[in-house]
Parts: structure tokens; sequence; C-alpha cells
């Protein structure tokens, strides 16, 4: 982790150093757009009592050195890089939390004056994000969101979601509190909504049809309403997890997350059916990796000396109709990040970089001219 002191000039190092005229890039361009961050299911203002897009000392991971020997900062993003965090129902369903969430982009547009946004996601948030992309393209009658960045997104469902309402639905909120915290308790939290949000398949015959299938034909990744859909896709296997989902996969349920099919397969939540090894490395603890592709498959490559890069890898397609991803797109590890769920926003401790990472996702976008 390099120190996040305030950069020196680099016409001041070059005085004394020889400098290297094709070096790296030591800092993430600015992003033409400002980046909204969109949290998962029991973010808020933090998530297990730590900052919900910080590092793991809870510094906001696009907060700039832009005072005097600031040290609780990001050194390797732009100074004048502009970034919202919102925050929406910890507990509901996206149809709940991407209006809220739509809501709150809208304000932060009339309120800074931006037309556009960029979107970076955490696990449900990635599913928020979809939401109200389309609510905002039919208030303002164009594309707000031009690139949209998903990390550890449950697109087509998480088996935890359905053993949860299967096993403990008339606990769920006991159940959930135990792993998140008292935050389930706040005031307008649906956790049986929120489950029921994650499972692939309409749950239940009650009248609503709820369910990622449903949600992804309403909100597809498509350029109709994100003009650029990418995704970070993670997986870990093994003591490397973090405590808290390693307890999850050993105690109540460890994800089947590679095998293929259209549509919920074997009923477990999710869609696809698993390849019948749940012990391999197909999933981050909480999502199968034949759920996380939205968009294209992002690739980030940690580089010692410059800054950190991601990388596109269209070898594996632009997934738009999230219902109908193709085999390798459900079951290829290519690419595939070596994280659990909740590492990659800061709850460790861990080796980590996340500055160095939202860097990068920054640099990606504003490569792309968004």
């Amino acid at each position: 982790m390099k120190p996040m002191l305030k950069a020196v000039p680099a016409a001041l190092v070059c005085a004394s150093l020889v400098c290297a005229p094709a070096a790296q890039a030591w800092d993430a361009d600015k992003t033409k757009h400002p980046i909204v961050f969109a949290h998962g299911m029991a973010g808020f203002n933090n998530i297990l009592g730590l900052d919900y897009w910080g590092d793991d000392f809870g510094t906001y991971v696009l907060d700039p050195c832009d005072k005097f020997l600031e040290i609780a900062c990001n050194g390797d993003i732009n100074d004048n890089q502009q970034s919202y965090v919102s925050a929406v129902q910890p507990f509901h369903s996206s149809e709940v939390r991407g209006k809220q969430l739509a809501d709150n982009i809208e304000s932060y547009m009339a309120t800074s004056g931006n037309r556009y946004v960029n979107l970076v996601s955490h696990s449900q948030g990635g599913v928020d994000s979809r939401k109200a992309a389309r609510v905002l393209y039919e208030r303002k009658g164009y594309r707000v969101v031009k690139t949209h960045v998903s990390v550890s997104s449950p697109h087509r469902g998480s088996p935890v979601a359905k053993f949860v309402l299967d096993n403990f639905r008339d606990s769920i909120v006991e159940v959930l509190a135990n792993f998140y915290g008292n935050v389930v308790y706040a005031a307008g939290n649906d956790a049986v909504a929120a489950a029921k949000q994650l499972v692939y398949s309409d749950y239940e015959a009650d009248g609503a049809t709820t369910g990622m299938q449903a949600f992804n034909q309403n909100y597809p990744a498509s350029g109709a309403y994100i003009e650029h859909a990418a995704s970070v896709m993670t997986a870990q296997s093994g003591l490397n997890v973090n405590p808290a989902l390693w307890l999850v996969s050993e105690g109540l349920f460890n994800i089947d997350g590679n095998g293929y099919c259209l549509d919920d397969c074997n009923n477990d939540g999710a869609a696809g059916q698993g390849d019948g090894n749940a012990n391999q490395r197909d999933d981050d603890g909480l999502v199968g990796i034949n759920s996380q592709q939205q968009g294209e498959r992002l690739q980030y490559y940690e580089r010692w000396g410059s800054l950190d890069s991601i990388y596109a890898q269209p070898a594996y397609g632009y997934v738009s109709d999230l219902n109908r991803p193709t085999e390798a797109q459900s079951t290829s590890l290519a690419y595939v990040l070596n994280q659990d769920h909740i590492d990659v926003i800061g709850v460790g401790p861990d080796t980590f970089d996340e500055m160095e990472f939202y860097a990068a996702i920054t640099d990606y976008i504003a490569d792309r001219g968004h």
C-alpha cells in the first residue's frame, strides 16, 4: 500500500532523479462526470461497524489528498475528482432501493450542476443501479448514467437468499442481525422483501412478482438506460475468506456457483445449476460467479511502482440480457478477482488495497471519456 501523502510535483522529483518517459501513470485520471457509489445490502453509513466505502482504516476511497500534509486520503486519485456516496434503505427490495437511489442522484445532480453520472456499485447496489438508471432516464428524457461498474453483484440471484427464506423466514430479522448487527432493526426495513429480491425466480405465489428474473427484464444492462455496463467479479475459497463468510459457508450454506443452464435449473435461488462441487473457488461467500457478470468483464491488475489497472476483457462478450448469459460467462474463472464479497469494501483486515482498486476503477471510467 502506497503512503497517502500529498503528491510531490513531478518536476521536483525529476530535478533529482532520472524520470522514465514511458512510466506507468501514478494517479487516476479525473472522470468527466462524477462517480456515485451505490452500497449493497446492510449498507448505509457503515457495514459491520466500518465505513462502507472505505479502506481497512475507514478512509473514504475517493477522498482526494487536496489539503496540505493530509494523510487520511487517497493519493492515487486526482485532487479534483468528484464523487458522491448515496445511502438507501439497508434492507429492502431493489424496486424500493433503486427508486431511492434515483432520488438521491437527482438531488445530487441538482445541487452539483451535473447532467450525467457514473455509477460504481457493490452487491445489491449493482441491482439497485439498474433500476435507478431507468427511473432517471424516464424522468430526464435522456440517458443519465454513462458507465456503471458493478462489483460482486448478484445479477442472477444468490442461493444464500433462498436458503435464508426457506429455513429462517420467521426469524429472518434475527438471523440477519447476527450477521449485520442492529442496522436490521432500523425503521423502514423489510428483510423478507430484501431476500425475495435476490432469489432468481418469483419466490411465492402471493400476487406480487419478485426476484431477479422479472427484475432483469424490466431493468436490463443494455444501452437503453446505461451507456456502458461492466463488472468486477470476485471469488475465493478456503481460509482466506473473511471469517464471517467462512462461517456462512461452513455452518449454513456453501454455494455451487459455476455451473451453467438458463433459469434456475436446480431451484437453489440463482440462475444456473452448479457443477456438483460446491467446494471449488466458484463464489465469493455470498454470490456465485454465474451471477455476477453484467456488461463486459473487467480484469484487475496489481502493479508495483505505479497505479493498478483495470482492463476490459472483450473475449467473454457483453452481457446485456442478464437472463441469458453464455456458458463461458457463467462458468469461467478467467479474470475473476481473488477476493471475497466484503473484503472489496474494506471489511478486513487484509492485504487488499481498496484505495488503489477504486482508483483503478476511476481511471478505467476516465479512459472511456466518461
